[in-house]
């Protein structure tokens, strides 16, 4: 009879089979572990409820505040990867969650972080650092996703002291409650598209959560009309001028998607180890079954391979030597191997897969978003095959 271990007696339990945290500086791991101890405690035991009724946990807010995660780079000076491995813990415990965190510090903060004056940033970063304001970003429209580049459809025009927008924005999280989103729109007057820090309370805007989800339940997606929303020129961003700007954006955080995957990867591991050790079939737990460890060991070399693509590019990041098409790589081949590890484990806990209360079923489900935001996976190869050949097959 195989001997049943718990995870305490194992080594290699939590995924991390090459021990990548040993990278880390030793206060940088201690924060790892801080972090990790608290989502333990104040986000996973509440993750599936909020999942199953689609309802943001807002008494989290303050305590996420109290955490003080914010800008962990640029505010904060940790390493890219203390950042990226605290953004694939988060989604680790609950991706909503960290889809709530890459939304607010990630595109909303980040974009503040990157296009706006040092002004500008006295003024509105300090709210956002604490969560006393939340932030949405609004770049994906109802008729363009991928092609948004090119196509934006909203659009912004001067008007003496005020730029007037119009147009409407798809799948926008947060949006349903924040206090600011920054607005991408095409200027009419010279066809490039800017940036715009629009109060959620100005007459025109209109956030309506987007219904019937099947994956990231608890993140509140909306679509959103502005017409004619007058907003001050002073909240136009200074240095978002062209889609050029807004891709300084994109690129960071594409890296944190990438991460994502990382950890929701973590996730169906630990989901899928602890069903097969605890499971019994044929009077013995199923983990003892060869099939079953074969599962397990492809979903561990998934994370793996991952990790050690994402370790490699956070110390490119920190060295300032990161391209675009690295990162586009990263997050096509990451969610790619993610969307296999959460289908294995759905599938090594047979009909228990389905049912969220089980875990698995949530994992899976919520990998499908991952999979599409940030890029798809194929306009990320094409960025990747546009470097190697020299030749772009975007049309």
């Amino acid at each position: 009879m195989p001997q049943h271990r718990t995870a305490a007696d194992l080594p290699y339990a939590d995924g991390d089979f090459y021990s990548f945290e040993a990278l880390l500086a030793d206060k940088e791991r201690d924060r790892l572990h801080e972090v990790r101890d608290w989502l333990a405690r104040e986000v996973a035991p509440i993750a599936v409820d909020c999942w199953n009724r689609a309802e943001f946990p807002h008494e989290l807010v303050p305590r996420l505040a109290e955490l003080d995660v914010m800008s962990p780079i640029r505010r904060q000076g940790h390493s890219s990867l203390l950042a990226g491995l605290l953004h694939a813990e988060f989604t680790r415990a609950d991706a909503s969650i960290a889809t709530f965190m890459g939304v607010h510090d990630g595109l909303f903060t980040g974009s503040i972080e990157l296009l706006a004056s040092e002004e500008q940033k006295a003024k509105w970063l300090p709210e956002a650092y604490t969560l006393e304001k939340i932030g949405a970003f609004a770049l994906t429209e109802p008729l363009g996703g991928s092609d948004v580049a090119g196509g934006t459809r909203t659009i912004a025009r001067r008007e003496g002291d005020e730029w007037v927008l119009n147009g409407a924005k798809r799948w926008i999280g947060n949006a349903t409650f924040s206090d600011w989103v920054v607005v991408f729109a095409r200027d009419v007057a010279d066809d490039q598209v800017k940036g715009f820090l629009v109060d959620t309370t100005l007459p025109g805007y209109r956030a309506t959560r987007i219904e019937n989800k099947i994956a990231l339940r608890t993140v509140q997606n909306a679509d959103i009309v502005l017409e004619d929303v007058r907003v001050p020129a002073e909240f136009k961003l200074a240095h978002a001028n062209s889609f050029r700007d807004t891709n300084k954006v994109l690129k960071v955080t594409r890296l944190a998607v990438a991460w994502q995957a990382v950890g929701q990867q973590l996730a169906a591991f630990d989901v899928a180890r602890r069903y097969a050790v605890e499971r019994e079939q044929f009077g013995r737990p199923i983990a003892s079954f060869q099939l079953v460890q074969d599962q397990l060991v492809t979903i561990l070399g998934n994370v793996v391979s991952s990790l050690g693509m994402m370790v490699r590019l956070a110390q490119l990041e920190d060295a300032g030597q990161a391209r675009d098409e690295q990162s586009a790589l990263a997050k096509a081949f990451t969610t790619a191997r993610m969307r296999e590890s959460v289908a294995i484990g759905r599938s090594l806990l047979g009909g228990n897969g389905i049912v969220s209360d089980f875990g698995m079923a949530k994992v899976f489900a919520d990998a499908e978003a991952i999979y599409s935001y940030e890029g798809t996976h194929e306009i990320n190869t094409l960025v990747t095959g546009r470097a190697i050949t020299g030749i772009s097959a975007i049309v």
